[in-house]
């Protein structure tokens, strides 16, 4: 089940969860990439439809990492 919260968890035998935060990571980076287009195309500044999508893609991949970093730097280690 994926909750969409910032703080990483582990599974039950103390490792981290990866397949949880890569689908948060996802979930968020998709929300970023749409964002990113609509707000290209809200404002006029989508006249080249391959640029847009390199910037809406560069927001998405950051957005992605920023996510995974944060989850996993939040969650504790357990012995």
């Amino acid at each position: 089940m994926v909750d969409l919260t910032p703080k990483g968890k582990n599974n039950p035998d103390g490792k981290f969860d990866w397949g949880d935060a890569v689908a948060d990571a996802l979930i968020l980076a998709g929300v970023s990439f749409f964002t990113s287009l609509g707000a290209l195309g809200v404002s006029g500044l989508l006249t080249n439809p391959l640029q847009g999508l390199l910037s809406a893609g560069i927001s998405a991949g950051a957005n992605f990492c920023i996510i995974l970093a944060t989850k996993r730097g939040l969650v504790k280690r357990e012995a």
